[in-house]
């Protein structure tokens, strides 16, 4: 099992990392706004956690013999999506601690202007600005900012094992689905 999963864990972790840094530079320079920037961020979640799936068909193929519980199943996808997510947080760390320490500010000028922009009232302008104040305040401490980080990714990835165990679970004597022939 540790082979399938560092193996799928690591590609997956790898285009993660890849998309980001891609999209980190387009973002911050302007090219891309924060919105765009979420909605890519989180297509290119399930892009990468495509290879969960695929990870536990590898599994269920070459390591159980064409079989494979929901329970083992779900452990494979889990473990793998762990690989993808550590990859993704050291990844983060490397670049906000080195190369980006300004993105909370600017995340949060982005946040307010859009607020005043829709014409939010003026206390969930303050109620944001006092958040971001909070969250800014803690965001430099590494364990806290792994945490955040973490929890960016980890539902992603946790929803993709959970369906990707369901779809491929297989119970000994039950055989492959067949694919339809045309008449």
């Amino acid at each position: 099992m540790r082979k399938t999963v560092l193996r799928f864990g690591l590609a997956s972790g790898l285009v993660l990392v890849a998309m980001s840094s891609l999209m980190m530079p387009l973002c911050l320079n302007g090219t891309l706004d924060f919105d765009n920037m979420e909605v890519l961020g989180y297509s290119s979640m399930v892009l990468a956690f495509l290879l969960v799936f695929f990870g536990v068909r590898s599994y269920r193929e070459n390591v159980a013999g064409g079989t494979i519980g929901f329970g083992k199943a779900f452990q494979v996808g889990l473990l793998i999506t762990l690989v993808t997510c550590a990859m993704y947080v050291i990844a983060w760390e490397i670049t906000y601690f080195n190369f980006v320490p300004d993105f909370l500010d600017k995340f949060s000028a982005h946040t307010l202007a859009k607020m005043r922009e829709t014409g939010d009232s003026q206390a969930d302008i303050q109620k944001m600005t006092d958040q971001m104040a909070f969250m800014a305040k803690y965001y430099d401490n590494v364990f806290f900012n792994s945490a955040i980080t973490f929890m960016e990714i980890f539902p992603v990835g946790l929803i993709v094992s959970l369906v990707s165990a369901a779809i491929l679970r297989r119970k000994p004597g039950q055989s492959a689905p067949r694919a339809a022939v045309p008449a």
